[in-house]
């Protein structure tokens, strides 16, 4: 019994069992089912607009289920894990201050397979039927498009993750639920090796044949569907590059996919988001990218900033590149024509440690995993403070963890590129040092929202770094700083030297109509006095010191004091902020 690719909702019977799509023989009455009725209804989206963020985005990165799902959420409890349950967090992201959400994937994925992530979609146009709070027929696309609606309502694009790049049909020894039967050689890209005859770029089993004109067909549509019937505003493409596989190679310089949705005029305003690089060794980041528009997941800025932050050696030439928007991968040359927005730039995401987790582990604990600890990467970059794990750290551990994580968030919002930020992260979520919780339905990959209480400081300084980010827009613009940025060190020229663990600049926003910022980052292990470069000290107030506790971490507007002095000691790993107000 084979799914339709086109159902628009899947019925998994009483006796499902996906044993049963494995095995010969039969599997009527255990097989997954398209509802030939679903989708029918109509639907009152209202008179609003759609919210558009340029300058102002800050993208949030989110897990349907997992956001709602503990009881320390506040949701009713049936309305836990599910599309309306995230509708009863709107006035926390507000309060926060993100502009975009961007949610794990919502597409119906096998719920026998143990993927709690939901990467293993076995559907191109289905919701994931358990995130409806509603039991009735199809409930799951009312509730996605009241989701949708509320968030709009709000000034809140939605973006979703997508996985067009495998199939949850796994390897030859996976399910037989749809392209398998139906045409596995055109929907599939093969090997020619009986023993392993399915490609895999993906690390799943599988790689969808994406040059194949019938397999772009089915993806166009699906995306079609998904931004013009169900509204959203953009798409994260999960392992991009597989788009630009073809027999396997990357050898060919126009991936017919990259133009149909190009041309396609339904997309034509919607977000689109690559993760430019595959699990199979494929690492396409800025240039090397096909799709010439479209913003990328840049994993370049989360490993300098990583390095940076940890106090690595020699790493303040990398930290430049990335803090002025990575003009390096993204050149906005006449040849080129990028913008820095088009660099997402990330400290950490739902692939890796949190950001209390980068802070507190130098080892993943992946055993829950059932893979003897081998899953998930070793490549964290991380720095544990002296203290490995969250098995009572004493007092000076805590407080430069909780430091070191200011840094982060402080450091990813004073970056040109468009900011994003991984649920939790601003109280400090933690997931006990598991790197890759990819089937973990549970208290460790569930957030934990008691922690908003403890780690109330922290959310404090996440939110107001990014009301100070959306207040100046001279830090997020469509071309790069160019002659607006000046580079200093402690003195008036940046060290760059392999020994070098600090960085100053000047950034002038008169051409933004924006303050001018003076910014002073610290990583060594000692305090570092900083001499002020520009304009006399009178004129700078201190709007930020990563240093000091809080409230004193970051100040309201009006609360900052002037400087009294050129000379600013600048505290062990950390960051300050000073701000020049602009000339009315």
């Amino acid at each position: 019994m084979l799914l339709d690719p086109y159902a628009r909702a899947v019925h998994f019977p009483h006796g499902f069992d996906r044993k049963a799509a494995i095995a010969s023989g039969s599997n009527a009455g255990r097989a997954p089912l398209g509802l030939i009725a679903a989708d029918r209804e109509t639907f009152n989206w209202g008179d609003g607009r759609p919210p558009r963020h340029e300058a102002d985005a800050v993208i949030y990165e989110l897990h349907v289920r997992g956001f709602t799902a503990h009881p320390s959420s506040s949701v009713p409890a049936e309305r836990r894990g599910t599309f309306k349950g995230l509708i009863g967090k709107i006035p926390y992201l507000l309060e926060l201050g993100v502009t975009v959400v961007e949610l794990m994937p919502v597409f119906q994925f096998d719920p026998d397979e143990g993927n709690y992530w939901g990467y293993n979609r076995i559907s191109f146009f289905a919701p994931h039927s358990t995130y409806a709070h509603r039991c009735s027929v199809c409930d799951q696309h009312t509730e996605f498009r009241e989701l949708v609606r509320a968030f709009h309502a709000a000034g809140l694009e939605v973006v979703l993750d997508v996985v067009y790049n495998h199939t949850g049909e796994g390897d030859a020894t996976g399910p037989v639920y749809s392209f398998k039967g139906l045409d596995t050689d055109t929907y599939y890209l093969m090997t020619g090796r009986p023993e392993a005859p399915y490609a895999d770029f993906s690390g799943t089993g599988n790689s969808l044949n994406c040059g194949h004109r019938y397999v772009r067909r089915v993806i166009l549509d699906s995306l079609r569907y998904w931004a013009c019937d169900m509204r959203v505003d953009g798409f994260r493409f999960d392992l991009a590059s597989v788009f630009a596989r073809r027999d396997g190679s990357l050898g060919y310089e126009d991936p017919p996919i990259f133009g149909d949705i190009a041309s396609d005029p339904a997309l034509g305003a919607v977000r689109l988001i690559a993760e430019p690089w595959d699990a199979a060794g494929a690492y396409q980041l800025g240039r090397a990218f096909p799709g010439t528009s479209w913003a990328q997941w840049n994993g370049r800025f989360r490993d300098d900033l990583r390095r940076f932050v940890r106090g690595d050696a020699g790493i303040v030439p990398a930290l430049m590149r990335r803090l002025y928007g990575s003009e390096d991968l993204f050149p906005d040359d006449r040849e080129n024509a990028y913008h820095a927005y088009q660099s997402v730039n990330f400290v950490t995401s739902h692939d890796g440690f949190t950001l209390w987790d980068l802070v507190s582990y130098e080892r993943k604990r992946n055993q829950a995993n059932g893979h003897d600890n081998t899953d998930g990467t070793d490549h964290n970059l991380s720095s544990n403070c002296g203290w490995e794990g969250d098995d009572g750290p004493p007092p000076e551990v805590v407080a430069p963890r909780k430091r070191q994580a200011k840094n982060f968030l402080c450091l990813l919002l004073l970056a040109n590129g468009t900011p994003i930020l991984r649920a939790g992260d601003e109280f400090l979520h933690t997931q006990g040092g598991n790197n890759n919780p990819y089937n973990q339905d549970n208290e460790t990959g569930w957030l934990d929202w008691r922690r908003l209480e403890a780690h109330r400081d922290t959310f404090r300084f996440a939110r107001m770094m990014i009301a100070f980010r959306k207040a100046h827009p001279s830090l997020c613009r469509s071309r790069f700083w160019r002659g607006d940025i000046r580079w200093h060190g402690v003195g008036p020229e940046a060290d760059l030297s392999e020994a070098s663990r600090s960085l100053a600049f000047y950034l002038r926003g008169a051409s933004q109509g924006d303050d001018d910022l003076y910014v002073m980052v610290n990583a060594h292990r000692k305090a570092l006095d900083f001499i002020v470069q520009e304009r006399a000290p009178a004129e700078w107030r201190c709007v930020i010191d990563t240093a000091q506790e809080s409230p004193r971490d970051i100040l309201e507007p009006g609360e900052e004091a002037r400087l009294k002095s050129a000379y600013y000691n600048v505290g062990p790993r950390s960051v300050v902020v000073l701000r020049r107000p602009r000339r009315s």
